[in-house]
């Protein structure tokens, strides 16, 4: 549902509690003492009908018999007459709902009825739900308590959003003593309605909130989650600690890539995509929000140490190197100046040991000349209570210092009392602080993985040409294959739709008897490789099914029996024939290919080093469709291998191919979801050029029957194609009208810098001097489940250029869109602008939003017309702006 009526449970005017007591130790009571006497100007009203008072509150019978309408009511009863308690809540115009209870479908088959029908109720009257199994929210500046925990939480600007309610209380206790405070902290329990998604979207436009914090054990609706995400990820740090990393059990995979991809790496390539940071321990949350809210993020994994304490300062570099980092090579001029100001017996390499006897003044001058070096990426200071420094005064020249930098700092006061004074001096002035240095390291891996996440949101991909026309007979051979009882394609079946995708292949042809395996194999020329041919068979090697190297009409015989017999003992399998192919003789590097449909996160794309040795050495990465040539990039470097064939000097690969390579299959596992595996093993590639040697693909009988969806399978939207069409200007040039997409980056910013001031202010309301990278970024690269725009693209002088671009943005959860519309002013008057508005209120309408409107200087009188013309209402925001809306329903 989005954020409707999440308000109600944030900013709530009268709440009920159905369930209060007066009984010391109770969930009710707690829940009353919570509410009452701590500042909420709200009214609070008991409900429990066997009590005319509760804790001095005149108590009501039943939440209908509240005299005011209540917006939140939190239920603390049992779980069997919470069903018919919603029903009342929604006859008495309730519109959100925390229910603290437990025992739904944690409790089995009578619980999952009980979360069954409170959705019917939910849905009858539109009402928003968090819970079963909560600790309740909390919103510390409107001073509301609503849960029952023995502390309140303090005022400050992080979201935190828990699945576990114990969790949430051991978090108050900490954060109480650690002085962290929130803009909200909200248990959600068993995710019944309001789930992550909703809560991103809410605290992502909420002005009280610099970052989100999240505990997650599971993920409900995952492409809610992620659109959320990827929409605020760049305002907003999300940090995220994920439960349950090793599973105790796993299903048994026919494709390597099954085996290969488990379920928390797909968590981990998921948040990756999303621009979420995944830190390990719980005190990683708030160190992590707490320094990308203050600081800078990195531009590199190179810090520089300077510290008074030489173990320490070992101890930081050590975890340093672990987590991928690096100490930053200082410049020379750098090194020549701590050379002067240093004693002889002081190390100036890095980490910069500056010894116990150190005073502020050292202190002061160390960091005066590494703040400027070119060559860090971030630095971190360490101070132990030691030597003549004084800790408080060494605080207050870092604080002074860092105005001189745009890099990131961070310090380490290793103690308490006077360290503890200084830890507060630094937080106050925006500078983290903590108590180890492995601390401080892990936190500027995190922001440096913030950095390089963010970096993958705004990087521009090249232009990848991929016509392809994907012939009827694949989904036909997909038919074929489920009518005759199988699930899985045979070889040559599976690389049919690599030669449709233009995937290179090697030719393969299936032999039932010797006497035509010798036949084929004059036809292929000798060597060639022969594979066994049985449906129970998946893994040939694993069953000593290939054979390599075969050379001769008289071997081709002897090898066909050698594999007949071979696949006979072999489990007492099937022999169906062989499989000839040409010997492949290039020596390349051996990779995988893979795509899996996991239950949460639909359909990954797998890739890494292949063979028969992938499954032992598991060197992949994971990816989500649609990739293009950037995210096929960065799958790739998330490899070791990678790094084996990627030589900047001496690349050993066709990297261009492979990223084309790998967006193709990326497309062909999209337009599938009748695929559950796939397998690509081995792609072997050089230099030059690719084949793939064998493949192998595993159907979804339930997607076969029911016709899939297009795209049902994918958590981020692809690229809308449907909204394509080609259309004539006045003067007869012809206009392709598409869907924005983020390789256009280049053509937009040619857009916008031709358009007039004029055009410019009644577009923007401002006039923009430069379209920053990042800006044009979030323009191009966008979540097509939320955002859509239609650019008008023409070709002038054999080159490629937009004239014009419609923008629908959708206002989370309120199924309304605002637009903006923008023509180049050599193109005006020729009606593009009102073709392009056309094309948004179909969108619209596509998209089933109730209304969409826009914003209009009242000096823009063209488009005032315009809009007016279409049927637009015009109601006027103040003496300058207007607004222009229209009825979609």
């Amino acid at each position: 549902m989005g954020v409707e009526n999440l308000d109600k449970i944030f900013h709530p005017r009268r709440i009920a509690v159905i369930g209060a007591s007066d009984k010391e130790e109770t969930l009710g009571a707690k829940l009353i003492r919570n509410l009452i006497g701590v500042g909420y100007k709200g009214a609070v009203y008991p409900v429990n009908p066997f009590r005319p008072t509760v804790q001095g509150i005149t108590a009501y019978p039943t939440i209908e018999r509240v005299p005011r309408q209540v917006d939140l009511a939190i239920i603390a009863t049992p779980a069997h007459t919470i069903p018919q308690i919603i029903e009342e809540c929604g006859r008495a115009g309730v519109s959100a709902i925390i229910i603290i209870s437990a025992g739904f479908r944690e409790a089995g088959e009578e619980g999952e009825k009980l979360e069954k029908r409170i959705l019917e109720i939910r849905n009858q009257y539109d009402m928003r739900i968090i819970g079963p199994n909560s600790l309740g929210a909390m919103r510390p500046s409107e001073k509301l308590n609503a849960t029952f925990a023995n502390k309140a939480a303090k005022e400050g600007k992080i979201a935190f959003i828990s699945q576990s309610a114990a969790l949430c209380a051991s978090v108050l206790d900490w954060a109480s003593e650690a002085q962290v405070g929130f803009s909200a902290l909200v248990s959600i329990g068993s995710m019944l309605d309001v789930d992550f998604g909703d809560l991103i979207d809410y605290f992502g436009t909420d002005p009280k909130t610099k970052s989100i914090i999240l505990y997650i054990e599971s993920i409900k609706n995952a492409r809610k989650f992620l659109s959320a995400a990827r929409g605020f990820a760049r305002a907003k740090p999300i940090i995220v600690v994920k439960a349950g990393k090793f599973s105790e059990s796993a299903e048994a995979a026919i494709c390597h890539t099954g085996a290969l991809c488990g379920e928390d790496a797909i968590y981990d390539a998921a948040f990756r995509r999303a621009g979420i940071v995944r830190v390990e321990a719980i005190s990683d949350l708030f160190n992590c929000a707490e320094a990308l809210a203050m600081q800078p993020n990195p531009k590199g994994s190179s810090l520089t140490i300077i510290t008074n304490a030489g173990g320490p300062g070992i101890m930081a570099t050590d975890s340093l190197i672990a987590q991928g980092g690096k100490l930053s090579s200082l410049s020379n001029e750098v090194l020549q100046a701590l050379g002067e100001i240093l004693p002889p017996y002081c190390s100036n390499l890095n980490p910069i040991d500056i010894l116990e006897e150190a005073t502020t003044d050292r202190f002061r001058k160390v960091m005066e000349i590494c703040f400027k070096d070119p060559n860090s990426d971030g630095f971190l200071v360490i101070y132990t209570p030691q030597g003549a420094s004084d800790p408080a005064k060494t605080a207050e020249a870092i604080v002074k210092l860092s105005e001189n930098t745009a890099k990131p700092i961070l310090t380490s006061f290793m103690g308490e009392e006077g360290c503890r004074e200084a830890r507060k001096i630094l937080r106050k002035k925006g500078i983290p602080s903590f108590m180890t240095p492995e601390q401080a390291v892990s936190t500027f891996m995190y922001m440096w993985s913030y950095a390089q996440n963010l970096e993958l949101l705004y990087e521009t991909p090249e232009e990848l040409s991929l016509e392809l026309s994907i012939p009827a007979s694949l989904r036909k051979t997909l038919k074929k294959v489920y009518a005759e009882g199988r699930t899985v394609l045979t070889e040559p079946e599976s690389m049919q739709f690599l030669q449709a995708y233009k995937i290179p292949i090697t030719e393969s042809v299936i032999a039932k008897t010797p006497e035509k395996a010798v036949e084929f194999a004059s036809k292929i020329g000798y060597p060639i490789v022969m594979k066994a041919l049985s449906p129970q068979i998946t893994h040939k090697s694993k069953a000593r099914g290939v054979i390599l190297d075969v050379r001769s009409a008289t071997e081709v015989k002897q090898r066909f029996q050698d594999l007949a017999q071979r696949i006979k003992k072999y489990r007492k399998a099937k022999f169906n024939g062989t499989i000839l192919q040409p010997l492949v003789k290039k020596r390349g590097y051996e990779l995988l290919l893979g795509s899996k449909k996991d239950p949460q996160f639909g359909s990954v794309i797998v890739f890494g080093m292949g063979g028969v040795a992938a499954e032992l050495l598991k060197d992949v990465s994971i990816g989500f469709p649609p990739l293009n040539q950037v995210l096929a990039r960065r799958l790739m470097e998330k490899t070791s291998i990678y790094s084996l064939f990627s030589d900047t000097d001496d690349c050993q690969i066709n990297l261009k191919l492979l990223e084309e390579i790998l967006v193709k299959f990326s497309q062909l596992v999209m337009d599938f979801p009748e695929i559950k595996e796939m397998d690509v093993n081995p792609l072997i590639i050089d230099k030059k050029d690719a084949v793939a040697v064998d493949a192998r693909i595993v159907i979804d009988p339930d997607k076969i029957l029911t016709q899939a969806k297009p795209y049902e399978q994918l958590v981020i939207a692809p690229y809308p194609k449907k909204h394509s069409t080609e259309w004539k200007l006045k003067n007869n040039v012809k206009t392709l009208l598409r869907p924005i997409k983020p390789e256009d980056e280049i053509l937009l910013g040619e857009l916008f810098h031709s358009l007039s001031e004029e055009t410019m202010r009644f577009r923007f309301f401002q006039v923009i001097k430069e379209m920053t990278h990042q800006t044009l970024t979030r323009y191009c690269n966008i979540d097509y489940n939320r955002e859509i725009a239609i650019i008008a693209e023409i070709e002038d002088d054999n080159a490629r250029k937009i004239i014009g671009v419609v923008r629908l943005i959708i206002l989370p959860g309120q199924k309304a869109g605002e637009f903006a519309v923008v023509v180049s002013d050599q193109w005006q008057g020729l009606g593009l602008g009102s073709k392009l508005v056309d094309c948004i209120v179909k969108i619209g309408k596509d998209m089933k939003l109730k209304t969409i409107h826009g914003d209009i200087l009242s000096q823009n009188l063209r488009m005032l017309g315009l809009c007016t013309k279409k049927g637009f209402s015009i109601k006027p925001l103040d003496e300058d702006m207007i607004r222009a809306g229209l009825d979609l329903s």
